[in-house]
């Protein structure tokens, strides 16, 4: 498929692109080179092929849900800076 400069002006204008004539011509010979690629690409057997949206599969990487007993506040509010009863201190921003 071959792309003209009417083609690229058409989309510069729908993208709010200001583009020159010499970026026009660099475009359209990039992007005809592009379609090009993805001609060769649609001319592959991909018939029983499953689509996908990654190369590889994905895997969940977090530690399986356990139920454990929970902290205590006060081992909770072992670190902190400032605490006031059994919260965490921080400053007023408003």
């Amino acid at each position: 498929m071959a792309i003209t400069h009417d083609d690229v002006r058409h989309v510069a204008v729908l993208s709010r692109l200001e583009v020159t004539d010499e970026e026009v011509a660099r475009y359209t010979d990039e992007l005809t080179s592009i379609f090009g690629h993805i001609e060769q690409l649609n001319k592959l057997d991909t018939e029983g092929v499953a689509p996908t949206s990654r190369p590889l599969p994905m895997q969940n990487v977090f530690r399986a849900d356990e139920v454990r007993t929970p902290l205590t506040p006060e081992a909770a509010l072992a670190n902190a800076p400032e605490q006031l009863a059994d919260c965490f201190k921080v400053p007023q921003i408003l």
